[in-house]
């Protein structure tokens, strides 16, 4: 979000986290997705609850006859600071309510004790979508049901990965929001590692590191970036020897390939 989008993200985010504290995070986090599903479905709502042009009492008003007993307080009250705020963009507004919702969703995780669990879960289930075509055309097939969608979900993971993982891929599933499953899990795992403040690095090897391995790499990156990193580890028979690790737009390259191909390009330079 850029401009007055970003000041407004601000401004909701500190009444979400006055609200927050004493709700079910878990039906918070449906409740606050569910709201934006319902702006994205509901155009002409959406736009007039984003108008700058109406007063902002007078949209928290509206929104509350709609949803007054259907949702918890603290979904209603986040949803209100929403669309009071101001957005450079209309689609904003639902976004915003989309991120709090994982947000959410990822602070059970941590009162859980399971926000590493669910960040490797939702890395491994990017990397297995990756690896099987049938699979990702069946999740992304747009006409498809969503009840058909929810259960080959459930089948897959129920039982198998956190709670807060299935909520989450699930809403990137059923709700893609004109994203592709790959950039939704990225961006929803991104925002779960926020809740810690921690970076996330993706690290390519051939082989898988060991503990010791892990450990010594999370001290280096933690030494270099001044903050705490969580390693994505991804083993790949491409990289010949070394490892390399991406870190947002940074990618750190230690293999033989990478090595070949900046020989290549000085040459070809």
């Amino acid at each position: 979000m850029r401009g007055l989008s970003r000041a407004s993200l601000v401004e909701v985010e500190e009444r979400f986290n006055s609200v927050a504290g004493s709700a079910d995070l878990g039906a918070l986090s449906d409740e606050l997705f569910a709201i934006a599903d319902l702006l994205d479905r509901e155009h002409g709502l959406r736009r007039a609850l984003s108008d700058p042009a109406r007063p902002a009492e007078q949209k928290a008003g509206v929104l509350r006859s709609l949803l007054q007993g259907k949702v918890g307080e603290a979904a209603l009250a986040t949803a209100e600071a929403a669309v009071s705020a101001r957005w450079s963009r209309t689609g904003d507004l639902a976004d915003v309510l989309e991120r709090l919702g994982v947000v959410a969703a990822a602070a059970e995780a941590e009162s859980q004790r399971r926000l590493d669990d669910v960040e490797d879960e939702i890395f491994r289930f990017g990397r297995i979508v990756a690896a099987n075509p049938d699979l990702r055309r069946a999740l992304a097939d747009a006409s498809a049901p969503e009840e058909g969608k929810r259960a080959l979900l459930r089948s897959l993971l129920e039982g198998k990965v956190a709670p807060t993982s299935l909520r989450l891929i699930t809403q990137l599933v059923v709700h893609p929001r004109g994203r592709s499953l790959e950039a939704g899990l990225e961006e929803v795992g991104r925002l779960v590692a926020q809740q810690r403040q921690r970076l996330v690095a993706v690290v390519r090897s051939a082989v898988e590191l060991t503990d010791a391995q892990k450990q010594r790499l999370t001290a280096w990156l933690r030494a270099s970036y001044g903050r705490d990193v969580h390693l994505n580890v991804e083993v790949d028979k491409r990289v010949l020897g070394g490892f390399s690790v991406r870190i947002g737009d940074e990618i750190i390259d230690t293999t033989i390939v990478g090595r070949i191909e900046e020989v290549r390009r000085r040459l070809a330079g």
